[in-house]
């Protein structure tokens, strides 16, 4: 369900230093949780919301480029629908309206797919890897609910907790939706591994005092023997 606009947002908490053995090396875990972006981290669609966001933005007048990638991969359908606002031309549709074409717009990308939407290399291995060792996952995407739902039954995997675009106020790359994603799990931010392909997402995880890990959506997700963060 969509947070309360009048409830505080959760302030992001400090980030500690690794405590040493009596070795004086760091110690190292297993994390408490494993926090999944969606969009271009386990599944190859970043190219279709670039393509709807185009197609869109060209209805308002608008040609987008590659410097606008940043403001438009990892982003909420509401943050580039206000991009487009921004230099559309004169009388375009209201904010609401157009970050519903963004959506619909991605969402017949989406099911124009006949075997469904490609996976990132590696995604399902390391999902059932989670699983078989009992280790929660949570989805925390910068889409909608509607998006999500679309893409999970390709994905096959049960999330402990799933956070989107329509369950925080403010979206990536302020921490929010992270510290939602830890607070409801029970879990420590610092003990839990976060992975992430935009700057945008990255930025998020890291304000929320994640262990981050960048994939490389070429490259393909690591293994679980990959994920091991600080104890604090």
């Amino acid at each position: 369900m969509p947070s309360d606009p009048s409830s505080p947002e959760p302030s992001s908490p400090e980030p500690s230093s690794p405590e040493p053995s009596s070795s004086g090396a760091p110690i190292w875990e297993v994390p408490q949780a494993v926090l999944f972006d969606m969009d271009g981290t386990l599944v190859d669609t970043e190219g279709f919301w670039w393509q709807a966001a185009t197609s869109v933005a060209r209805t308002l007048g608008v040609e987008l480029g590659p410097a606008d990638t940043l403001n438009v991969l990892g982003r909420a359908a509401e943050d580039v629908a206000a991009l487009l606002l921004s230099t559309a031309e004169p009388h375009a549709a209201a904010l609401p309206d157009i970050a519903r074409q963004l959506i619909d717009a991605f969402a017949a990308r989406i099911a124009e797919q006949p075997g469904g939407v490609p996976l990132i290399p590696g995604a399902l291995d390391l999902l059932g890897e989670l699983h078989a060792e009992g280790i929660p996952t949570a989805l925390v995407s910068a889409s909608p609910r509607s998006i999500v739902h679309l893409v999970l039954p390709r994905l096959d995997h049960h999330f402990a907790l799933i956070v989107t675009a329509d369950d925080t106020t403010r979206g990536k790359p302020h921490p929010d939706p992270y510290l939602k994603a830890t607070t409801q799990l029970g879990v420590d931010p610092r003990r839990c591994v976060a992975i992430e392909d935009s700057p945008t997402g990255i930025a998020a995880a890291t304000a929320a005092g994640c262990h981050v890990m960048a994939i490389d959506t070429g490259r393909g997700l690591p293994s679980l023997h990959s994920l091991r963060v600080f104890k604090p």
